[in-house]
């Protein structure tokens, strides 16, 4: 493989996080090269997993048919999930007031929590609450977790709906941790359920501080239902770094990136 083919395939990569999706012919006319050419550059991405084909050009991997159940996520990225988790622990402070939503990311953030104290944790995931619960009867930490009520999703393990949205705008909260299913930077974070995307925007509307957790499957993907524009989220943490063709409009928003990197073994 040659040095211009592998250039080629990280300006393509570097467009689809940018944009989630990219055409064949401006690629083309971009790079210099045949149709044929980006046609091969792109089928050859698609048997690497980075991304999909589609007529003309190709979009960044989603959950086409909506996002798996609850259960089947969990093995997803799963080292990933669990290094994220911990980085995001490193964030909390004694005696705050935190709100954790749905998702396999933010189980693994719970999962971390050690060793606070006073912590007031409010919660609509079913799986969260009953994790730290257990870590509460084990001491842990100290505090009180608040499960939020409304109407209960079996397959995603989350509590959603109006009554949900209510009781949040009631508190006033420190820190909101969201777990999404797509970031990306023209149309900021989304998921795949409508009352899910809902009740996180809330989260965020009634938080200090904006705490998104996105492993490397989730960078560049534009999800079904919009949650907020990344101007309305604080902290990134993700398993990887900031996508280059980021850095200038995303620096500009004053997020911060923080990257869970991989722990080199001697």
């Amino acid at each position: 493989m040659s040095v211009l083919s592998e250039e080629r395939k990280r300006v393509i990569l570097d467009q689809l996080d940018r944009y989630g999706k990219v055409k064949v012919e401006p690629l083309a006319r971009q790079l210099q090269v045949s149709h044929e050419t980006i046609r091969r550059d792109l089928d050859s991405l698609e048997r690497l997993g980075k991304l999909k084909r589609v007529y003309g050009g190709a979009v960044k991997q989603s959950y086409q048919t909506g996002e798996p159940p609850y259960l089947q996520r969990q093995s997803l990225h799963q080292a990933e999930k669990q290094r994220i988790g911990k980085l995001a622990a490193e964030l909390l402070r004694d005696g705050e007031t935190v709100v954790i939503d749905t998702g396999t990311t933010t189980l693994e953030l719970a999962r971390s929590i050690r060793g606070r104290k006073r912590l007031t944790v409010l919660t609509n995931s079913l799986p969260v609450a009953s994790l730290l619960t257990d870590s509460l009867n084990q001491g842990l930490f100290t505090g009180k977790i608040i499960l939020l009520g409304g109407e209960l999703n079996p397959e995603q393990q989350s509590i959603s709906g109006p009554l949900c949205e209510k009781m949040l705008q009631t508190f006033h909260i420190d820190k909101a941790f969201i777990s999404v299913g797509g970031v990306s930077l023209d149309s900021g974070i989304s998921d795949y359920d409508i009352q899910e995307a809902t009740v996180s925007r809330v989260m965020i509307s009634v938080s200090k501080e904006s705490i998104v957790l996105a492993d490397q499957s989730k960078i560049g993907v534009q999800a079904f239902c919009r949650i907020a524009s990344l101007e309305e989220i604080d902290v990134i943490v993700s398993d990887v770094e900031m996508p280059a063709s980021w850095k200038a409009e995303l620096g500009a928003t004053g997020i911060t990136w923080m990257t869970a990197k991989e722990r080199e073994t001697v």
